[in-house]
């Protein structure tokens, strides 16, 4: 099973000067998704500051994303803690409210091993009938999810059906996707590693950037599709600058500021983010008038 093929866009979740959310800015936020054709909805992701989120926000979230995206891209729902009480409280509410699929990233903190990851994520795929896109990110987690290990929970529980790769290594990510069975599907995590994992094997990008440029995100993966090598390359060097100016801070701190830049919602983020220095404000605003978005 394919939750999608393209770009997924990690979805931000705008707040307004109290710290609740932001629902009209939301709004806006979806209506640039949809407009663009973007392929998914990633919801509660890390760039939508999930650990900050209650379960009364979630459920709001989740509720107003489906009355606007009126099916018109699937709903993946990040649900993943270190807790796995936790993961199945999350996901139980994620059936009940009817989204796609879920994003659950590896155990953090109290980190286990890799025969305990195969555990873990044949426990949790085990109490939820939502298909499971596993999330490995190291440099967040503090542990890297190896491709023996990917393809073993897959094996195991095939209802982990896809992974999203942003360990940033790119040999590894080969290798997964040349060992792996048809039936896994592999994301690029990372911007800036979409169009080689494209190359690769991959079926596309659970993007940050895609809130700014959905567009240009989304013609990236099309010209790949297409069989248009020269048209993606020529995409993917315009836009790489942009890419890579989004995580020089921690992420999503760089993409809130430049959404506000645009009008789309305030620079607002719940604590420990706080908003970027000027430095990178300077250098985003220098990549979004070279895309266009701003007058030189």
């Amino acid at each position: 099973m394919t939750l999608f093929n393209g770009v997924g866009t990690a979805i931000i979740t705008p707040f307004l000067e109290d710290y609740s959310i932001d629902f009209s800015s939301l709004e806006k936020l979806l209506s640039k998704q949809k407009n663009a054709r973007i392929d998914a909805c990633i919801l509660l992701g890390t760039t939508g500051e999930c650990p900050v989120i209650t379960k009364e926000e979630r459920k709001q979230l989740i509720q107003f994303t489906k009355e606007q995206l009126k099916g018109d891209m699937p709903i993946i729902l990040g649900t993943g803690s270190n807790n796995p009480s936790h993961v199945v409280e999350f996901n139980k509410q994620a059936e009940e409210l009817g989204v796609d699929g879920l994003l659950i990233v590896n155990p953090y903190y109290n980190k286990s091993t890799q025969k305990g990851l195969v555990d873990y994520f044949s426990y949790l795929a085990g109490e939820t009938k939502l298909p499971i896109i596993l999330y490995n990110v190291p440099s967040r987690t503090g542990m890297n999810v190896l491709p023996e290990t990917i393809i073993e929970i897959h094996k195991k529980a095939p209802s982990v059906v896809a992974a999203k790769e942003a360990s940033a290594d790119i040999s590894q990510i080969n290798w997964l996707i040349s060992q792996k069975p048809s039936s896994l599907t592999v994301y690029s995590g990372n911007d800036d590693q979409t169009l080689p994992i494209l190359s690769i094997g991959g079926k596309g990008v659970i993007s940050v950037a895609s809130n700014v440029i959905p567009r240009e995100m989304k013609s990236l993966t099309d010209a790949f599709f297409e069989g248009n090598l020269e048209k993606a390359q020529k995409i993917n060097n315009t836009l790489f600058p942009m890419m890579k100016s989004l995580f020089l801070e921690t992420n999503p701190s760089p993409v809130k500021y430049a959404n506000s830049v645009l009008g789309t919602c305030k620079n607002i983020l719940r604590r420990p983010l706080i908003p970027i220095e000027k430095c990178t404000e300077e250098r985003i605003e220098k990549h979004l008038k070279e895309l266009g978005y701003l007058c030189k």
